[in-house]
């Protein structure tokens, strides 16, 4: 029976796909660990484990550099939760139009005063804000949430900028024609009212939002991080929001820089926080471990390639390798120096690394797939 480790409290929609397996929060030596954000850097990694399944998009807490060279598949779930950080981007639209949040702290101030009516009548003016109808708001961005921010936006009455130049073509075609697409950053800088980001944190993203960057936007520009907080360069936003550059900055992930400075509203990390979320999140990552523990399939992975196939034969070889010369040709001389028949195979790389299922109308012996097992360059053989 496999074994299934839970860092974290997962929904119970996973419970029906790891039926049959020793699923719980204090299972031993595990072959999958699912998880939401529990930090996994200092985390061991057993020699039995085989993947990793984060309920969620992000997996800064996952060290994936370990997990890839010792063959761990790391998988996420994009998209599980796009529906509920759209649905809180929209709220920070109107948060960052209106000043909606300050307007309700104050009206607290008034309880035990006589008067109250005209008190409000009288401070109401302090609060007054900007319809969104009519403004450009930029998405940087367009995956899954991205694409569905623009597409509501549009609908609020919005003009919608969007930037990626990694878009698919399956979020191009879910966008409205209406969205406009700019090859530049600085373009989408220069012309929007609101900005929205929605990229994952990397090197080449980690404090996209500086002051070099901020220089380039509008004056009173709103800002609104739900993605990652390194994003933003803080010391830089809370500048540019005092010097009025920035009108409201709106960000999930608060830090102590941002706390306590006017105009920046820091959101808990809501982001994903409804049931419907969380149960999306634990359905997909418990059905993709499930699929590679049980057949080797791979989907949404983020340190090894898509790679799947339906099963049609005796036995399936899983090789998790680095993407390297001849070494594709040197495991199949190894098969069929057994005499076994290749019906199905596909090999795909992702980068440095690559995955191969073989479809083998025999099993092969244990010595051809230690022979594998120990060729350089190898991380993982499997044989399902």
């Amino acid at each position: 029976m496999m074994k299934i480790l839970k860092l974290n409290a997962i929904s119970p929609v996973a419970d029906k796909a790891f039926a049959g397996y020793e699923y719980s929060d204090s299972v031993e030596n595990p072959d999958g660990i699912i998880l939401r954000s529990f930090a996994m850097h200092d985390y061991p990694l057993g020699e039995n484990l085989l993947a990793v399944a984060r309920a969620g998009a992000g997996v800064n807490n996952i060290p994936i550099d370990k997990c890839t060279e010792k063959g761990i598949v790391v998988f996420n779930t994009p998209g599980a939760n796009a529906n509920a950080v759209k649905e809180l981007v929209l709220c920070e639209l109107f948060l960052g139009g209106r000043k909606i949040v300050d307007g309700a702290n104050w009206t607290q101030t008034l309880k035990g005063q006589e008067n109250i009516s005209k008190l409000v009548e009288k401070g109401k003016s302090k609060f007054v804000g900007q319809e969104i109808a009519g403004k450009t708001l930029g998405v940087i961005g367009l995956g899954a949430i991205g694409a569905m921010v623009a597409n509501d936006a549009l609908r609020l009455g919005m003009d919608v900028i969007g930037y990626d130049p990694f878009l698919s073509v399956r979020n191009a075609w879910m966008m409205d024609r209406r969205v406009q697409f700019t090859p530049e950053l600085s373009d989408l800088f220069r012309k929007s009212d609101f900005i929205t980001v929605h990229v994952p944190l990397t090197p080449d993203t980690k404090g996209m939002f500086n002051s070099e960057s901020l220089a380039q936007c509008k004056d009173g520009v709103v800002v609104i991080n739900n993605s990652r907080g390194d994003l933003v360069v803080s010391t830089d936003m809370v500048e540019a929001v005092k010097a009025g550059k920035v009108s409201r900055y709106i960000t999930d992930f608060p830090d102590e820089t941002l706390l306590g400075v006017e105009n920046i509203l820091c959101v808990p990390h809501l982001g994903a926080s409804t049931p419907e979320a969380e149960d999306n999140c634990a359905y997909m990552a418990g059905n993709q471990l499930v699929d590679y523990l049980e057949n080797g399939n791979i989907t949404n992975s983020v340190n090894f390639p898509a790679v799947s196939m339906p099963r049609s034969s005796k036995a399936r070889l899983c090789v998790l390798h680095k993407n390297v010369k001849e070494i594709l040709s040197k495991i199949l001389s190894i098969v069929s120096s057994q005499g076994i028949n290749v019906a199905h195979m596909l090999d795909q790389s992702k980068g440095d690394y690559a995955y191969l299922i073989l479809e083998l109308d025999d099993v092969p012996g244990t010595a051809s797939i230690d022979l594998i097992r120990s060729m350089p360059d190898i991380l993982r053989v499997r044989l399902i």
